[in-house]
């Protein structure tokens, strides 16, 4: 998809070998693709807003940094609530679509579904082009 991919903790390169190792490896084959980052101090996590600096972790967050360094989208959650790799993933393909076409992606688009371009016509009518999906 043209996009870098790493993830960051506060945990140590040893803490990353063995989640590697023992658990990522048997969730996906091979392990994640992708570099593991050690944050010792949450330097990286506190830049972010995502260091939790009483407990000495960083909370689950996800960004998306377009190649200018712009965020363009981000979710915080807490420990309990995993995150959705299919979501990321539409979000990636949300953003590409923006960035060659110049049109707008509604809420849940996926490619091959319609897009929006934004015009003062559109204001007060998107209803009658877009349905959304509430399956």
């Amino acid at each position: 998809m043209g996009v870098e991919v790493f993830a960051i903790s506060v945990d140590s390169r040893f803490s990353h070998k063995i989640w590697q190792e023992e658990e990522l490896s048997k969730m996906v084959e091979g392990g994640v693709p992708f570099p593991m980052l050690s944050d010792a101090g949450g330097k990286v996590g506190t830049v972010y807003g995502v260091y939790d600096e009483a407990a000495g972790v960083d909370i689950r967050g996800r960004f998306l940094i377009d190649p200018d360094f712009i965020i363009r989208a981000m979710e915080v959650m807490t420990p309990e609530v995993g995150r959705n790799v299919a979501e990321l993933i539409r979000q990636i393909q949300a953003f590409q679509h923006v960035v060659k076409t110049g049109e707008v992606t509604p809420a849940a688009w996926v490619p091959g579904k319609p897009t929006l371009n934004p015009s003062p016509e559109l204001a007060g009518k998107v209803w009658k082009v877009w349905k959304p999906e509430t399956k």
